[in-house]
């Protein structure tokens, strides 16, 4: 098999294509050809040395993958070599043979794509535990999405349509005509416009309900001044690391000393809630996420959810896809094909 390998940390380039063995499936896992690998912020921060979850580098990263089922494993029933599947893999999905417990491999179905399936797991199950499970999502809510134009972005987007919040998203100005097309509301300048008064502006200066921030650290402060009374600020990321593309102690260092504090008094007094998702922290909660994603596959199959393929890279340039996400040109999600 073919595998994508981050040999140090450090700038995209030190990602390298390796031969290995074929892996032989264990008990309860399958094994995977792999048509198309999901590319997320998180495998950028790994690359960097700034992802503590990561295997220890040299490692090969990757969280999820489509392709078609070529083993079985022990005691495997519920697939059959030949089936289209998309899994989620921590980690490992950067390569062409993937061996994944049959608990984390789902059905692909007949009309969606590899590429569609691997871009849809990490940033449609994300959006999900953001809005539908931690944000408690209703009809009607006013909803600020950062980086709405990103894979995390345009899933918010779509569940929010679903439950009919009314959305407002930051991207760069040759975004917006876009996002307009994929029923956003509101678009905000994400480079020189003032956000907190746009937003107050749409508001009415009443403020929002939920606020996805991806960027962190001094973000939260913007993000939390928006919120209405019982307003719920959902952090997800730091990609304000990312343009780094390499890791920089005074970057960290600015990164902390900027970063806002929060007492649970002062939550209690605003009526406001910060919540934390790290999809990756819920690896122990498998039937749980499984919930989540047959419920998004329920609504890919009403029409009611369209993932975006922005570029599909060969894992010979997965350098120059890292780089293209720390440029920041991507309107959806980036793939990898073998």
């Amino acid at each position: 098999m073919r595998q994508i390998w981050i040999t140090r940390a450090g700038p995209p380039d030190v990602l390298q294509v390796r031969e290995a063995p074929d892996p032989i499936p264990r008990a309860g896992e399958v094994r995977i050809r792999v048509e198309a690998s999901g590319i997320n912020f998180a495998d950028l921060l790994a690359r960097m040395g700034l992802y503590p979850d990561a295997p220890r580098i040299p490692c090969v990263v990757g969280y999820e993958v489509a392709g078609k089922v070529d083993a079985l494993g022990e005691g495997v029933t519920e697939f059959q070599v030949g089936q289209d599947v998309l899994a989620l893999t921590r980690f490992g999905g950067y390569a062409d043979v993937v061996c994944v417990p049959t608990i984390n491999v789902f059905l692909r179905p007949s009309q969606m794509s590899a590429q569609v399936g691997a871009g849809m797991l990490v940033n449609y199950v994300t959006a999900y535990q953001l809005l539908v499970v931690m944000g408690s999502l209703h009809q009607g809510e006013r909803v600020v999405i950062q980086s709405a134009a990103g894979g995390v972005g345009l899933a918010a987007l779509d569940i929010c349509r679903i439950y009919g919040a009314e959305t407002v998203g930051t991207a760069s100005a040759a975004k917006h005509e876009f996002l307009y097309t994929r029923g956003l509301d509101h678009a905000i300048n994400s480079r020189g416009a003032n956000v907190v008064k746009e937003v107050r502006k749409i508001s009415k200066g009443e403020g929002v309900e939920l606020v996805l921030d991806a960027q962190g650290g001094p973000s939260w402060r913007q993000s939390y001044s928006l919120l209405a009374p019982t307003g719920r600020l959902l952090t997800y990321g730091v990609s304000s690391l990312a343009p780094e593309q390499r890791r920089s102690i005074p970057s960290l260092l600015r990164l902390l000393l900027t970063m806002p504090r929060f007492t649970p008094v002062r939550l209690m007094n605003d009526n406001r809630g910060i919540l934390g998702v790290n999809v990756g922290h819920l690896w122990h909660k498998p039937h749980l996420v499984r919930s989540w994603v047959e419920q998004l596959l329920t609504w890919y199959g009403e029409g009611k959810i369209a993932p975006q393929i922005d570029r599909v890279f060969p894992f010979a340039q997965a350098s120059a896809a890292h780089q293209y996400l720390h440029d920041r040109k991507a309107i959806g999600k980036v793939l990898l094909e073998p």
